[in-house]
């Protein structure tokens, strides 16, 4: 099976499971291609939330940065690098250092965020992350259930203006996110609640999806 039949794989596993989603599994394919052309490009993902969206956020730079379902060994090459600069501090990083997506939850930095809320506009903490962190070839994630934040919306806009890709995640409701972003996965739900339930089965897919194509 060739690699871009084992990533595709993954997203049919998920409308299996959770068949409902099979109205996002266009958007699901289309923000897919947009991480994956980022990190090709040397890309990294911005990803911000509130309450439960904000753990949803922890989450995802949690199944990036290190292995999700694979090992994500570093290369020979790699190996031979960090010896080369102590032997057997190199070793024991060698043998335990995953291969790493870049991802940066926005809500994880307190001491940023409450300067900036104190000193600025609250409503601004996530856009001015955006501002300092974000490059061209990166992308805005940014996860609202209701797709109406107004920190989310701040920062979204910020991106666009820096030229990023922007994705929501958001509930099926219409909303101010679904306007600003290259793509909107709008999971078939209204309650909160139950639309974070299908947030985490669609962000779990596009993790897998990724590691597949860049550490199958």
């Amino acid at each position: 099976m060739e690699t871009n039949e084992k990533v595709i794989k993954q997203l049919d596993i998920l409308i299996e499971r959770y068949p409902q989603l099979v109205v996002v599994k266009e958007e699901i394919r289309k923000t897919y291609e947009i991480m994956e052309q980022s990190y090709s490009s040397g890309g990294k993902l911005l990803v911000a939330g509130n309450g439960g969206s904000a753990a949803d956020s922890e989450h995802i730079v949690g199944e990036l940065m290190k292995g999700f379902k694979k090992p994500r060994r570093l290369s020979a090459k790699q190996g031979e690098k960090l010896t080369e600069v102590n032997e057997e501090l190199g070793k024991v990083l060698a043998e335990n250092l995953q291969g790493a997506l870049p991802a940066i939850a926005l809500d994880g930095h307190p001491a940023l965020t409450t300067a900036y809320m104190n000193d600025c506009e609250p409503l601004l903490c996530f856009a001015q992350q955006v501002n300092g962190y974000g490059n061209e070839n990166d992308v805005f994630l940014g996860i609202s259930t209701s797709g109406n934040s107004q920190n989310i919306l701040y920062a979204a806009v910020t991106a666009k203006a820096k030229d990023m890709k922007v994705i929501g995640l958001t509930g099926s409701k219409r909303n101010k996110l679904e306007e600003l972003a290259d793509v909107c996965i709008k999971v078939p739900e209204t309650e909160t609640y139950m639309i974070q339930e299908l947030h985490l089965p669609v962000y779990h897919c596009l993790c897998l999806m990724l590691e597949e194509r860049f550490f199958g």
